[in-house]
């Protein structure tokens, strides 16, 4: 079992940032795949970026490219997201993900064996 804490949502202006953080805790050692997923109000679960946890690939949704920057303090066991120029339609629960495999395209909510609880992320206009 791997257990995922995020941390470091709330509320920001359009065009601020944040970043959130999710730490990783119990058999880390069999995951290979770190993702940030969010869910807004009334709408599908959307993809927002991924990233390997040996190697550092990475992968984003088209909606936060350029913007989001996901990255990993092995270290520490921790998986950050960047949140850059943030819009209104950001606006969502953000949830942290591990996966026992990576995936050339890990975009799937199926791609993800272990979920933290998420942070709420507003952000006003």
């Amino acid at each position: 079992q791997v257990q995922l804490v995020e941390s470091g949502g709330g509320l920001v202006q359009t065009g601020g940032s944040l970043r959130l953080s999710c730490v990783a805790s119990g058999r880390t050692g069999s995951t290979y795949a770190m993702g940030w997923f969010r869910q807004a109000p009334g709408k599908e679960r959307e993809f927002v970026a991924a990233i390997s946890w040996y190697g550092g690939r990475t992968y984003y949704g088209d909606s936060v490219k350029g913007r989001f920057t996901i990255s990993t303090d092995n270290a520490k066991n921790t998986v950050y997201l960047q949140m850059n120029s943030l819009k209104p339609e950001d606006t969502a629960v953000y949830s942290c993900a591990a996966g026992n495999i990576w995936r050339r395209v890990p975009t799937g909510v199926d791609d993800y064996n272990y979920w933290g609880q998420g942070t709420q992320v507003t952000v006003s206009s």
